[in-house]
């Protein structure tokens, strides 16, 4: 008997390549290039503004923050305050923060606080500050107002030790 190979399988001529999936890569990578060459426009949401505290006296400090500009600058304006030009928190600019000082003449009641995305013109968004009556606090701006008299003998107690404990280690020091 004749041996015979079971192991391979006849010859068969080769089949020739598609050029359907070539074609397909290489429009892929061309939509690819064309969208990564492309400048990117972020719609983004429509600003939001706030202001810390909501409530102030008269003379009172205010902080003002908005955030969704896409700008680098912002313009705040009210009749409570002087106008005040916000700058970058970060450096994408994606929070503007600012300071202003409440008059010491305004008016008690609500005022409108309107920022303005890059300047006059931009997008604008309003928010309330409401001035109370009366002023500023000032003086110890509540430091030792709530503090008891046993705080504020164990402070001081504190305080002493320290400087003893500082002379004493200085005179160790010299005498050696």
């Amino acid at each position: 008997m004749p041996a015979t190979s079971l192991a391979q399988p006849p010859a068969t001529a080769p089949r020739p390549r598609s050029a359907a999936p070539r074609r397909l890569m290489t429009a892929a990578a061309a939509a690819l290039i064309v969208t990564a060459a492309t400048p990117v426009t972020l719609a983004h949401a429509a600003p939001s503004a706030g202001v810390s505290p909501t409530a102030v006296a008269p003379g009172g400090r205010v902080a003002l923050n908005v955030t969704g500009c896409g700008t680098k600058v912002a313009r705040v304006t009210s009749t409570a305050f002087n106008e005040v030009r916000l700058t970058p928190g970060n450096l994408e600019a994606t929070n503007l923060f600012g300071n202003a000082t409440v008059f010491s003449n305004a008016n008690p009641g609500t005022h409108r606080v309107t920022f303005e995305c890059g300047g006059p013109g931009g997008e604008s968004v309003s928010v309330s500050l409401q001035v109370t009556p009366g002023a500023a606090r000032g003086g110890t701006g509540g430091s030792v107002g709530s503090m008891s008299p046993a705080q504020i003998a164990v402070g001081g107690t504190l305080a002493v030790g320290a400087l003893v404990g500082g002379v004493w280690v200085l005179r160790r020091r010299a005498a050696a």
